[in-house]
C-alpha cells in the first residue's frame, strides 16, 4: 500500500536535512570552551552556553549571530566580567569562521530533489536567520528545485498551519522531510499531516526528543534517497 499515494506537495528542512550544519556548532562550541578554560570546566562551560542560548531564543531566534551573542553574554557572565577584549573579539572570530564554512550537501540529496521535482511540488521549509539561510541556499546550487521556499522564525504546529494556509495546501496532501523529530515531524503529525524523519548524526539537545510515541505515524529513513522507494 502506498502510504504517499495523495502527496501533492513536499517539504524539506535544510540544516541537517540538506546540507551539514549542526557539525560546525559542535566544533565551535570546543573552540569556545577552549578560550574560557581559565574560568571554568567545560562541563560547566557547555551548561551555561546552552542555559543562555534558551533564555535567548526568544529575543535572538535561531541561528549564527544568535549563537555568538549567547557566547559572548557567556563568556562575560562565566569569567565574572574579567574576560579581556582579545578574547571577545576571538569569539566573534568563531562566528564569522562559521558563516563562511563551504557549504557541504549531504549525500544524494540533489538526486532525490531532481528525481523528484517532475512529479511534485517541492518547497524547501527551514528554520533560523534570514540572510545565513538564503547565502547556505544560494551557495547550494539547489534553489532550482524549489517551488517555494519559506525561512520560519520557529517550527511549532502554528507556523506549519500558517504556511499551509497560506500556500492554500490541503493537509492530505503536504508530507515534510527533515531530521528533527521535535521541528520536522511531531508538529506535522498534530496538525494531521505526514512526515518522514531522516535522522543526522549529531543533533543539537533543543532538538531532543526523549520520549515520544513512534506509533506508525511516520516512516524513518537512514538516507533521503530512501524516500524515492516510496515516492
Amino acid at each position: 500500500m502506498n502510504t504517499y499515494k495523495n502527496i501533492k506537495v513536499i517539504a524539506f528542512d535544510a540544516d541537517d536535512t540538506l546540507w551539514v550544519n549542526e557539525t560546525y556548532y559542535r566544533e565551535a562550541e570546543q573552540k569556545f570552551m577552549k578560550l574560557l578554560s581559565p574560568y571554568e570546566t567545560k562541563n560547566k562551560i557547555d551548561q551555561e552556553l546552552f542555559k543562555t542560548e534558551m533564555k535567548n531564543l526568544h529575543l535572538y531566534g535561531y541561528g549564527i549571530k544568535s549563537f555568538v551573542l549567547s557566547m559572548i553574554e557567556s563568556a562575560l557572565e562565566l569569567s565574572n566580567y574579567r574576560v579581556d577584549s582579545k578574547t571577545i573579539e576571538k569569539i566573534i572570530g568563531i562566528g564569522k569562521e562559521m558563516l563562511e564554512k563551504p557549504l557541504e550537501l549531504l549525500d544524494d540529496v540533489e538526486l532525490t530533489l531532481k528525481t523528484l521535482q517532475p512529479k511534485y511540488k517541492l518547497i524547501l521549509a527551514t528554520k533560523g536567520d534570514l540572510l545565513d539561510q538564503e547565502r547556505k541556499l544560494k551557495k547550494s546550487g539547489l534553489e532550482k528545485y524549489f517551488h517555494h521556499i519559506e525561512i520560519l522564525s520557529d517550527k511549532k504546529t502554528e507556523d506549519y498551519q500558517s504556511l499551509l494556509d497560506r500556500l492554500e495546501i490541503k493537509k492530505s496532501e503536504f508530507l515534510m522531510v527533515g531530521n528533527s523529530l521535535k521541528s520536522d515531524v511531531l508538529p506535522l503529525l498534530e496538525i494531521g499531516t505526514q512526515a518522514i524523519h531522516v535522522p543526522f548524526h549529531t543533533t543539537w539537545i533543543h532538538e531532543e526528543v526523549k520520549d515520544h510515541q513512534n506509533n506508525g505515524d511516520f516512516k524513518t529513513f537512514a538516507r533521503i534517497k530512501d524516500i524515492l522507494t516510496y515516492l
